[in-house]
């Protein structure tokens, strides 16, 4: 039983901006994965909803002449999963997308409601984070650009305001062009389940292949919302690939973090798989790399 007082198909952003202006109740809904689930449970019971999921402006993936890939909001996690360009430059963002939920799932979510329902465990997230996204908001007077670690702004909260939508994700040849990535989600189950910890790592190495040449680090549930390690990032920038590199990294990863106790998992396994994490991680992206362990 879904207890909705009253449903809006938006025919544009505009449309949908003013609709949600006229309604300040009024929610966002796209593929419905996330909130109808919270309706059903009763925690949104009577609300209003504007649908966006008919927009297909805001679905898809391109690659604009100077590298810098877009992907709609709308795009399901099945086709970011099996898109060309994704598959060619950035694999590491298809493959943590196609371990949310089961098909029906993947099929229907979007990767614009999977990040904008604030959560701190959404699969695509802590890759975004990674890959150092830009976030396109569109509201009544205009866009704006801001990178995602500024989207988060609580559990379960993001920076958008009342009649804003977030229209564009946007990945620069910078953040991955000679990287490669690795994703891991440790859940509780393997299937349909969310992430008890999820790790991302980008790298580049040396010409050579010896040295880390720069990484990225970031982690789903390993804090309030999604978060990067800038400190754990730098101990390693241009030291050789080593055992001890191995465990500087993750030592200090799990200095970085600050995980809470829940039904899911105590703090201090979060820790510890934050630790472990980080450094099996960071092994398969120098592996993709072409580095030797």
């Amino acid at each position: 039983m879904y207890d909705i007082e009253n449903i809006y198909q938006a025919t544009s952003v505009k449309d949908a901006i003013e609709q949600l202006l006229a309604k300040p109740d009024a929610l966002i809904i796209a593929g419905g994965s996330d909130i109808l689930i919270k309706i059903h449970n009763g925690k949104l019971s009577g609300c209003s909803l504007v649908s966006i999921y008919g927009l297909d402006e805001l679905r898809g993936i391109s690659i604009d002449d100077d590298g810098r890939i877009k992907i709609g909001p709308l795009t399901s996690f099945s086709h970011i999963t099996n898109d060309e360009i994704i598959k060619k430059h950035i694999p590491v963002l298809g493959e943590a997308v196609d371990q949310v939920g089961g098909p029906q799932i993947r099929n229907i979510g979007t990767i614009g409601g999977n990040i904008s329902n604030g959560v701190t465990s959404a699969d695509s997230a802590s890759t975004l984070f990674a890959l150092n996204a830009q976030l396109e908001i569109t509201g009544i007077d205009g866009k704006r650009i801001i990178p995602i670690s500024d989207y988060y702004i609580g559990p379960g909260k993001v920076v958008l305001k009342q009649g804003e939508i977030l229209t564009a994700i946007y990945i620069t040849k910078e953040n991955y062009q000679g990287f490669t990535g690795c994703y891991i989600k440790y859940a509780m189950r393997n299937a349909m389940d969310i992430a008890t910890l999820g790790c991302s790592v980008t790298c580049k190495l040396s010409e050579d292949k010896t040295k880390i040449k720069d990484v990225h680090l970031a982690y789903g549930v390993a804090g309030p919302v999604p978060m990067r390690c800038p400190e754990t990032e730098k101990l390693i920038i241009d030291m050789e690939i080593s055992d001890e590199m191995f465990e500087k990294f993750g030592a200090m990863a799990m200095e970085e973090v600050n995980p809470r106790d829940s039904w899911r998992a105590s703090k201090t396994l979060r820790l510890q798989l934050a630790k472990e994490l980080s450094k099996r991680a960071l092994k398969q992206a120098i592996i993709k790399s072409g580095g030797v362990l």
